[in-house]
């Protein structure tokens, strides 16, 4: 800041040349580090709220930085010194009403009221700040508020008051309006001039064009809100997604043990795994139930999307396969009426699901598919994949057949059923290879809660990169 031109002081000394160059090369280096992260910013997705906020952060850091620059370069180079009869300095710019067409120097000016001769000092600076000619004057502090937005005049009236009777010192901003509607926002800094008498004689001040400043701290703000807006909408939807698909999915958890009517009844048990990499909850679905006829229903499946249209889209097809389940609509045609209806729904989607049907009495399983992964059967300790019949992807095509096996089970045999989401994971490719390793630990197991335990500790890693379901049927000795 300039020493006041009535101050009754000596003038402070200007700080060492040396010193003012080892601060500008550390702001610089600082800039250009900043400057690498805002750079590397500028390529990530634009429909991230997060990101589109830290980048408007590193903007901002480089307006800091750019203005501590200057500043530390005015301080080194000191005020500069005008000769008789030179012309007042003009700084180029595209548009003559915004500060980011001009240098950093003509954004920062100084000034001095006397109160004792009515005498007014502006430098240069302030006059091209405030868009007046040296022809024009400047302004007095009876003058000033005129000049400012209505509703900022009376906070500058404030200070100043208190400046001149209570010598408090200023520190505050106001906005103005150039010719043309141009606004701009100015920071005031200053402090009363004592005499000899320690009566205020003058008022000096250096004000700062912090318009840009200020627009990029806006920035932030609104990409920090947006940020946040979108993070309570995602956690609001995970949270009704999980609440959507816990209604849906079967009320059991782990284990259950169906009413041992007959020999050979099933001893079951279900998962679901989340993925690792994403917080929605996707379609993916396990379910067994018991029909009136005394057969079992198991199925698992899996429909593409996360979050809440996935989850609803689920609940709808879960339930549609239940009704007809009940209804005695065997296994082949009960996935042709599936497919028709993601067919006929508002959003189409896709989806992959396999349907069992377990006949306890006879040891009979029928089954259907439709692109989904086939159930492994483990027995005396091997395991094998049961060749799949043919059968698209549901919603993939119109008018299709789906074929419809059968295979015979014994007592001690076991049945999973999976979405392929469950092998997927980031040290192994999709496939049943993984699973079926588990032959011997299921050989070893009494109930299909073990069986299942081993396929949670083999798989219920954060690695996965999708979500998935598994459902164990251990057929009873």
């Amino acid at each position: 800041m300039p020493s006041p031109l009535y101050a009754d002081r000596p003038a402070p000394q200007p700080p060492e040349r040396d010193a003012v160059d080892a601060l500008i090369h550390r702001a610089r280096r600082l800039r250009g580090d900043v400057d690498a992260v805002r750079r590397d910013a500028v390529v990530i997705d634009e429909d991230d709220p997060q990101l589109r906020w830290q980048r408007a952060l590193c903007d901002l850091a480089v307006h800091h930085l750019d203005d501590l620059d200057g500043h530390l370069g005015q301080l080194r180079e000191g005020l500069p010194v005008r000769t008789a009869g030179e012309p007042e300095r003009t700084t180029a710019r595209q548009d003559p009403g915004d500060p980011r067409g001009e240098s950093l120097l003509s954004r920062v000016g100084s000034a001095e009221w006397n109160l004792l001769t009515d005498e007014v000092s502006w430098s240069d600076e302030l006059y091209e700040i405030f868009g007046r000619t040296r022809a024009s004057g400047p302004l007095s502090l009876d003058e000033l508020p005129s000049s400012l937005l209505p509703e900022d005049q009376p906070s500058l009236t404030a200070m100043v008051t208190a400046c001149l009777v209570d010598g408090k010192p200023i520190d505050g901003e106001f906005r103005i309006l150039r010719n043309g509607g141009h606004m701009r926002t100015l920071h005031m800094m200053g402090e009363p001039v004592l005499d000899a008498d320690g009566c205020t004689a003058s008022m000096w001040a250096v004000l700062r064009d912090v318009s840009e400043l200020r627009r990029s701290q806006r920035a932030v703000g609104r990409t920090r809100e947006s940020a946040g807006r979108e993070q309570h909408m995602a956690r609001t939807e995970h949270r009704m997604a999980v609440e959507l698909q816990e209604a849906v999915l079967p009320p059991w958890r782990g284990s259950l043990r169906l009413p041992q009517q007959e020999a050979g009844a099933l001893d079951l048990a279900g998962h679901y795994l989340p993925s690792g990499t994403s917080d929605l909850i996707g379609g993916d679905w396990y379910d067994a139930l018991e029909l009136p006829d005394g057969r079992t229903l198991l199925t698992v499946g899996d429909l593409t999307g996360h979050g809440i249209p996935a989850t609803s889209a689920m609940a709808m097809i879960l339930g549609a396969l239940r009704g007809m389940a009940v209804a005695g609509i065997e296994p082949g045609t009960l996935m042709g009426h599936l497919n028709q209806l993601l067919e006929s729904t508002v959003q189409p989607a896709l989806g992959s699901a396999v349907c069992c049907r377990f006949d306890p009495t006879t040891g009979s399983l029928a089954w259907a598919q439709a692109g989904h992964p086939a159930p492994l059967l483990f027995r005396g300790g091997e395991g094998r994949s049961l060749p799949r019949p043919d059968g698209v992807m549901l919603g993939a095509a119109s008018g299709v057949a789906y074929e419809q096996d059968q295979v015979r089970l014994f007592p001690g045999d076991v049945l999973l059923l999976h979405t392929d989401g469950l092998t997927r994971r980031r040290d192994r490719g999709a496939g049943p290879e993984s699973l079926l390793a588990l032959a011997p630990r299921f050989a070893q197991a009494r109930t299909a809660q073990d069986c299942l335990r081993a396929v949670v500790e083999e798989f219920g890693g954060t690695e996965r990169l999708d979500d998935g379901c598994v459902l164990v049927a251990r057929i009873g000795d």
